[in-house]
């Protein structure tokens, strides 16, 4: 006989917290209608990927019915070989994105609190939500993260702290000494993942991306990416540099194969193209600051920024709010990046583009503030 249906159905339900979580929204990438678009918003290089890469990348369509290194083995040992590295301390990942993401899977439980800054990047909290610890949100100074305030938020619940260095969207950084108090202050079972994103691109003389600090202890772990100076960002390949134990852990949860075979010979030609990083870096180190040298003619500040990019600061008056500024660049088919979710209401942040895409957001800024 049938055994009784249920009374009610009832449809699966996520763990509790988990539909508490905002999803993370890209910032614009299309307008409607037809024509050409100057896109600034996300970071990207406006030189490209190397053509190396590309090449590397085709030559692997004779080999997509066969499944990648396991472990990413000829990036890994790519990696080390550039930076000086142990390549079995190198984990690498879709993007950075998944390997900070299985930090908070290895590391985070209900219970649990880990801390990120104040404007930092937005996967931070949605990692830690996701795995049912509680974000702790650490206030910054003149939009840079503060070591003091950081570690007054720390407790016997800690168990991670992000910091971006340098940080996206203000494009600030804390120096290497900075970073190393912070470190000496944290109790040892706080991991500190530093990310890097945007570490190529800094040229200051005080800076490091930490890689020294993670071979010296067991707590530190730097995450990289390729999606930034590199120009591979649809390729999704992120690197992290962690202790031994860490990258053990890592390595037990990760998927098998979570760098395809094409990203792993494109990484590889990359990273060994140093004429194009060169040129990258030096594109970038011209026009960060002319950029805001210019912008600050026509009445706009920018916050300074070691990065690709620069978070533009808008008057709080009616007609020229950041928010007026977006909807008359888009009539003009420009993007740059809305980010309010960043708690910058007033704010649109510019990455710095070819020249003829520099001039063309110039020219329409000129325009939108002079306008009555």
């Amino acid at each position: 006989m049938a055994a009784d249906a249920p009374s009610a159905r009832t449809a699966p339900a996520p763990r509790p917290g988990i539909l508490d979580i905002a999803s993370y929204v890209p910032g614009t990438s299309v307008l409607p209608g037809a024509g050409p678009i100057v896109k600034l918003s996300s970071n990207e290089t406006p030189l490209g990927p190397s053509p190396k890469a590309v090449e590397a990348y085709i030559d692997e369509a004779a080999r997509l019915a066969r499944y990648p290194d396991g472990s990413a083995r000829p990036l890994r040992e790519a990696l080390a070989a550039e930076h000086g590295l142990d390549p079995a301390r190198i984990v690498c990942g879709a993007g950075s994105d998944e390997l900070l993401n299985l930090l908070a899977v290895a590391y985070l439980g209900p219970g649990d609190e880990a801390i990120y800054t104040e404007h930092g990047f937005l996967v931070y909290k949605i990692a830690i939500l996701a795995h049912g610890a509680t974000p702790i949100v650490a206030p910054e100074t003149n939009r840079t993260a503060d070591v003091d305030a950081i570690l007054a938020l720390v407790t016997a619940r800690t168990r991670m702290l992000f910091l971006a260095n340098p940080n996206n969207p203000t494009g600030t950084y804390l120096p290497a000494a900075e970073i190393e108090r912070l470190h000496a202050s944290l109790p040892g079972h706080v991991v500190l993942v530093l990310d890097g994103a945007y570490a190529e691109y800094v040229r200051r003389d005080d800076y490091e991306a930490s890689a020294a600090l993670v071979a010296a202890n067991d707590n530190v772990v730097m995450t990289r990416t390729f999606s930034k100076i590199y120009g591979l960002a649809s390729l999704r390949i992120g690197w992290a540099y962690c202790p031994d134990a860490i990258a053990d852990t890592l390595n037990r949860i990760r998927g098998p194969f979570n760098v395809t075979g094409p990203s792993i010979a494109a990484g590889v030609a990359a990273v060994g193209d140093h004429a194009h990083m060169e040129a990258a870096v030096a594109h970038n180190e011209r026009w960060l600051p002319e950029m805001a040298m210019r912008l600050a003619g026509i009445g706009l500040t920018a916050t300074p920024s070691v990065a690709n990019f620069l978070l533009v600061h808008f008057p709080d008056t009616p007609g020229r709010t950041a928010r007026e500024a977006d909807a008359y660049l888009h009539q003009r088919r420009i993007i740059l990046r809305r980010v309010e979710e960043y708690g910058f209401p007033n704010a649109l942040r510019m990455t710095i583009g070819t020249e003829p895409e520099n001039v063309a957001v110039l020219d329409a800024l000129s325009a939108f503030m002079g306008a009555t």
